[in-house]
């Protein structure tokens, strides 16, 4: 029995020096006192969430229609190159709808050749059925658009989170909005400038390669004119820089891109021959088998335009082939060059953004937060030791020291994790102390009637312990299953109450059981045989 005390108790004080290491970390100066090298140490380890530090909180909408756009202007484009290179160059392609593609206008010597074509695999996320009147048509299917659409947010978020993590934040959440559709939550704490971040986001350029079919024009009106005021669905005008500084002119391009951002592998910041700065890239390997294609076909006659969000860049003729490796010029200034180059190396958006809610949470609310939460904290357990105490006498005691190192391990699991204490967590660590006294109370009552049944000490502790245990396990169990839930669907401030919740469920089985019960066995192990037990 000694030695199994023993044992037990220094594992205790074990746990407890471990997570008061995990609070503390090793305290480092910082040259104002030690009350603020300690405070400093504990925010290094446990970070402040946004509604407590402040910062800035957006909910931004994605345009994911915009990418499936994208992705059948590509495959229509792609599609017309394929039926040229059979032969079939009577064969007309049209975007009938966003999602559909018509293929028509050909002879019947060339149905077979067509047909194949349209049902080759790259071509298997459309259903291709017959066009009235000949032909076909080709409707891309519901879970292609919705795996498209999901990758598309997917991205989105990807792209964003590199922009921020540019500023050297701690802890921004970007995830998706569980309460809206195609939208992404951003909180970023320590920046209460919505504006600023709102600039960064859409810094991200939406970089394109067209292909030029007419232009310059000097406007949109006398493009229209040359025109004759018809452009084909597969065609957009766009304006763009003539290079000489003077007013912008006009071009007729191909609506699909042949390369666009997210093609994009790698780009630096460099020099022309001539020590201008320019931007060196390289593209993927699908993107540049793409791209040689387009150039290999167009060298000496072509033109191609670099658009980056939708206004042209550089317009340069293509004087060779190129596959994967190439470089944009254009007036650049060393630093523009430098900005472009690693926000398309960092990826573009594949769809635009805009934004459904933004607010920010100024520091003087964050800290008038933190304080409000540790008062209740700090009174809430007050009050709690002190009911123990007088209702449960000595064994009160027991309770209290339970809960101190119950809020010892759960702060010390969250200082050796690395996670963020929001409001809502510090209501989550005041659950928690409620949750501990309910464990404490029923093991406490059952010993109480094991004792009135005339049991001994010991053997109602024995027992007391025993029955309550179950209790105890099923009402955690069933708390941390719904903690799992908010944890899941919640966003950063009810993710930081779930996290706070589990962990502090965790640390309450230990101390109300195995704690409790240490405690309990090294007061019987004083006491005479037969003494009576104050609780």
């Amino acid at each position: 029995m000694g030695k199994n005390l023993a044992g037990k108790t220094g594992f205790i004080i074990a746990v407890l020096v471990i997570c008061i290491f995990g609070i503390f970390g090793i305290p480092h100066s910082t040259g104002k006192g030690f009350g603020d090298s300690l405070k400093t140490s504990i925010t290094d380890r446990i970070h402040l969430g946004l509604d407590l530090r402040g910062g800035t909180h957006l909910v931004l909408q994605v345009h994911v229609a915009e990418a499936v756009n994208s992705a059948t202007d590509r495959d229509v484009q792609h599609l017309h190159d394929e039926l040229a290179s059979t032969g079939a160059t009577v064969a007309k392609v049209d975007l009938a709808h966003p999602e559909t593609i018509t293929v028509s206008g050909f002879q019947p010597t060339q149905q077979s050749a067509v047909h194949d074509a349209v049902t080759a695999n790259e071509y298997a996320s459309y259903d291709v059925l017959n066009a009235p009147g000949g032909g076909y048509q080709l409707t891309m299917k519901q879970s292609a658009i919705r795996d498209l659409e999901t990758r598309t947010l997917e991205t989105s978020i990807d792209t964003i989170r590199d922009r921020i993590d540019s500023l050297g934040t701690l802890d921004p959440y970007i995830g998706k909005y569980g309460l809206g559709e195609d939208q992404i939550v951003l909180e970023i704490p320590g920046i209460d400038d919505p504006v600023r971040i709102q600039k960064l986001i859409e810094a991200t350029p939406k970089l394109e390669i067209h292909a030029v079919v007419s232009g310059p024009y000097n406007d949109e009106q006398d493009a229209m004119t040359r025109l004759n005021g018809i452009i084909p669905p597969d065609q957009e005008l766009l304006k763009g820089s003539n290079g000489t500084g003077g007013p912008d002119l006009v071009y007729l391009l191909q609506r699909a891109s042949i390369v666009e951002g997210t093609d994009f592998k790698r780009a630096e910041a460099s020099q022309d021959e001539n020590g201008r700065p320019d931007i060196h890239f390289n593209l993927t390997a699908d993107a540049g088998e793409r791209f040689y294609k387009y150039t290999d076909a167009n060298k000496g006659t072509g033109q191609m335009a670099i658009t980056l969000d939708n206004h042209i860049r550089e317009v340069a003729t293509i004087e060779g082939a190129i596959r994967d490796d190439g470089r944009i010029t254009g007036g650049f200034t060393q630093i523009q060059a430098e900005d472009l180059a690693h926000k398309l190396s960092t990826g573009s958006l594949p769809a635009s953004i805009s934004y459904t809610e933004t607010r920010s949470i100024g520091s003087t609310l964050g800290a008038a937060s933190i304080h409000a939460g540790i008062v209740a904290a700090v009174a809430g357990m007050l009050a709690v030791m002190a009911f123990m105490l007088f209702y449960y006498r000595g064994a009160g005691i027991n309770a209290d020291l339970a809960l101190f190192l119950n809020l010892v391990i759960l702060l010390g699991f969250m200082g050796f994790t690395g996670s963020t204490l929001t409001l809502p967590g510090i209501a989550g660590v005041i659950l928690t102390i409620g949750m501990g006294v309910d464990s404490n109370v029923l093991i406490f009552e059952r010993i109480r009637e094991e004792l009135r049944l005339g049991k001994t000490a010991a053997a109602a502790v024995q027992e007391g312990f025993a029955h309550a245990w179950v209790t105890i396990v099923d009402t955690h169990v069933t708390t941390v299953v719904s903690a799992g839930i908010l944890f899941i669907f919640g966003t950063g401030p009810v993710k930081g109450f779930a996290v706070t919740l589990v962990f502090g469920l965790l640390a309450n089985i230990f101390t109300a059981v195995f704690v409790s019960r240490t405690i309990f066995d090294y007061l019987l192990s004083k006491k005479e045989r037969g003494a009576a037990l104050s609780i």
